[in-house]
């Protein structure tokens, strides 16, 4: 039987959270305050318990994990009263409100020797998977330039920002392929429908090997697009998580005859991917994790790093684009 684990928050994406669990097994209690989530929650796992209160998940024995899916500014105090309880921590992105709070968790955790996991879905992803064994083989060459692109047409928060909302995913793949923290960012953005709420940002890494990245994100966009490009000296790859072919690698590059650049363009191939959900993929590896007491992929101090660079994106934004070195 699967350790069993206690859901916050049934809503959005909560209830795919729910649905998942559930299969695995393992959803041994939801506790959501609303009626619509406990409704949502009971229509999905009808042998569940369903509860309102976050406290009769702390209190029961028989629950050996938390996995939070509330909204974030709620997701620090969730995470530290789970943690005192006992109990292992999977936490949707970001970890918390920022990094000082992360970093808080992460001695907790280590102080109760309790496994504390963030939700970095695209880590879990069977394409960022290849990219990665990839990079770390350095089939594509030297890493050169990353770029990803965040875009939609709808969910607008009122809460946070296009930054903290879309952003956490891309910056967490993209400091996993390159292995390193930027040494300084840059990060511009505009407020177009809630004053003070960014609804575009574009943040440029910089890193010290050399390589640069940038990330747009947007939810004004006419059409979605969720689109990440990582170039090597020697090939491209395309992950288009929107698209049927979700990794395509370019086999091109740029030699040079004396000081005459020459364009390579070997055509391009399709990666086969194992038909996997990545949300299944993450909760399959939070289990076992917790069973074999394993240091998650996505663990805690990943998650710090990623509050670190978006902390200091936003510092940038509010200094109208001005560089921050981390």
């Amino acid at each position: 039987m699967s350790p069993q684990i206690a859901l916050f928050g049934c809503g959005y994406w909560g209830k795919n959270i729910a649905r998942n669990l559930y299969e695995l097994d393992a959803l041994k209690m939801v506790c959501d305050p609303s009626d619509t989530g406990q409704s949502k929650a009971r229509e999905m796992a009808p042998e569940v318990d369903v509860v309102s209160d976050f406290k009769e998940a702390f209190l029961n024995e028989d629950i050996r994990g938390v996995a939070i899916a509330t909204p974030a500014e709620t997701h620090f105090e969730l995470a530290r009263c789970a943690l005192e309880a006992g109990k292992d921590v999977f936490v949707e992105k970001p970890l918390a409100l920022n990094a000082a709070e992360g970093i808080r968790l992460c001695q907790l955790a280590r102080d109760q020797d309790r496994i504390l996991m963030v939700g970095h879905l695209l880590e879990y992803h069977p394409a960022v998977e290849y990219l990665k064994g990839m990079t770390e083989k350095k089939e594509l060459g030297e890493l050169r330039y990353i770029y990803s692109h965040r875009l939609n047409f709808g969910k607008v928060r009122t809460e946070e920002n296009a930054l903290w909302s879309f952003a956490p995913h891309d910056v967490a793949v993209i400091l996993r392929l390159t292995g390193e923290m930027p040494q300084e960012v840059q990060c511009t953005g505009g407020s177009y429908l809630t004053p003070g709420l960014t609804d575009v940002t574009m943040s440029v890494l910089k890193f010290e090997s050399g390589v640069r990245a940038h990330v747009f994100v947007s939810w004004l966009n006419p059409y979605k697009e969720q689109k990440l490009v990582v170039t090597g000296s020697e090939r491209m790859a395309v992950f288009n998580d929107v698209t049927k072919e979700k990794l395509v690698l370019h086999e091109q590059r740029v030699d040079f005859q004396g000081a005459q650049p020459l364009l390579r363009d070997q055509g391009a191939e399709t990666v086969e991917l194992p038909d996997a959900e990545p949300l299944r993929r993450e909760f399959e590896h939070f289990i076992h994790c917790i069973e074999h007491r394993q240091k998650p992929l996505t663990d805690a101090e990943s998650g710090v790093r990623v509050l670190k660079v978006l902390e200091a994106c936003q510092k940038s934004m509010d200094l109208n684009g001005q560089s921050v070195i981390l």
